[in-house]
């Protein structure tokens, strides 16, 4: 059986190509899950339409990302925390963190997204990446202050 695929799907290959499956892996597990259809004439007309959509919704994705990943490269936050000896921290900073101290400023970026290259225990500046987008990603200035 021909199948569209209508999204990707590694084993078989990406949004829009037409596979050749056995007939139960159709039925039973691509089509019930939406990961393909059948490949008749108006299901082709309907995937170009489909490809269209998709690659628009992706263009507006990567265009917010990185309006927002020019606007986040101008701002530093301020996260204040209890020291003991040295100016060491108790604990460390998190991302969940920065992600607060983003939001109190305006900008809702989930924790998930923030990446902490080594772990923050002392006071200090530190730049923070963030992956908006799997090919967006910006620094923000952190300031660890003593509380």
């Amino acid at each position: 059986m021909k199948v569209i695929l209508r999204q990707n799907y590694e084993p078989l290959g990406k949004v829009g190509d037409i596979v050749e499956v056995k007939d139960g892996y159709a039925t039973n597990f691509l089509l019930p899950r939406k990961i393909g259809y059948i490949a008749l004439k108006g299901n082709i007309r309907a995937l170009e339409d489909e490809k269209k959509a998709i690659v628009k919704k992706a263009q507006h994705e990567i265009h917010t990302a990185e309006n927002l990943a020019a606007e986040l490269e101008k701002v530093s936050i301020t996260i204040p925390v209890q020291v003991g000896e040295e100016d060491k921290i108790f604990g460390a900073v998190t991302t969940q963190m920065i992600a607060d101290s983003l939001k109190e400023k305006g900008y809702d970026i989930d924790k998930r997204k923030i990446e902490i290259d080594e772990a923050i225990k002392t006071l200090g500046i530190y730049g923070v990446n963030i992956k908006l987008h799997s090919n967006v990603t910006t620094k923000v200035k952190v300031w660890v202050v003593r509380e």
